[in-house]
């Protein structure tokens, strides 16, 4: 299996624990998911993986791509993100902060989510002014609802553990003590289950998502290329430093 700095790889039976190892805030670029997809492909490869925990080491889950770096985030991490999808053995997310932004479209890579009560989950893309990224205007309807997620994107409001709970994005809440046993449990639970039956199921239900995901990304990325030029999403980028209100003008 592949090996890199920033990603760590545990095997605990059939279940491969994969840990995000940028804190406090996990911000992702293109080598960070690129290396996820190599991993990910490594465990398809082995036949005794049969799921997959992803988690995080620091106070978030993952807080995105980091707006604050020369140049801005790379817009090929968010093609590269679909090798993830591309991927077909189980996910359980084990989410114990923030998943902001892209964040959350990494945690929606996942089949499952347990949360603590501490996560945050935010689509937070217009008080950047920017749009929405990593194929959430797909994702996040596709588990929440077109309603929930319009109102989540157009308002970019932040959902706690337990009102993700009750909107349906986050499937179990567990105190944060005890997060990476209950992601655990799960994926265990999933990897007792016959294997090829599991990943044939699992190929129906997400029939047509990675193909989806491809469209839809070229589609987010064009608009954000755009709406990063305007003076709307260099208020918005340093309000959000800032934690602040953004002065939009609509130009």
């Amino acid at each position: 299996m592949h090996e890199f700095e920033d990603v760590g790889v545990e095997i605990v039976g059939h279940v491969a624990v994969v840990e995000l190892r940028r804190p406090p805030h996990n911000y992702f670029d293109l080598p960070l998911m690129n290396a996820l997809g190599h991993i990910f492909e490594d465990i398809d490869q082995e036949v005794s993986l049969r799921s997959i925990v992803l988690c995080a080491n620091g106070s978030a889950f993952c807080a995105g791509a980091d707006f604050n770096t020369p140049g801005g985030p790379s817009r090929e991490v968010y093609p590269a993100a679909a090798r993830l999808f591309a991927a077909r053995k189980p996910v359980v997310a084990a989410i114990q902060g923030p998943a902001i932004g892209g964040g959350l479209g990494l945690a929606l890579v996942a089949d499952f989510r347990v949360a603590a009560p501490e996560a945050r989950f935010a689509a937070n893309f217009v008080k950047l002014g920017i749009h929405p990224g990593f194929g959430l205007t797909h994702t996040l309807p596709r588990v929440i609802g077109v309603q929930r997620a319009a109102l989540l994107m157009y308002t970019g409001r932040r959902l706690n553990g337990e009102q993700a709970l009750g909107w349906g994005l986050v499937d179990e809440l567990v105190e944060l003590s005890a997060l990476r046993t209950a992601a655990l449990k799960l994926a265990s639970e999933i990897a007792e289950a016959a294997p090829l039956a599991v990943v044939s199921t699992r190929a129906t239900l997400r029939q047509g998502l990675f193909d989806a995901y491809c469209e839809q990304v070229r589609h987010e990325s064009d608009e954000q290329t755009k709406l990063l030029a305007t003076a709307d999403a260099r208020e918005g980028i340093l309000a959000v430093a800032e934690r602040r209100p953004g002065r939009f003008i609509g130009a």
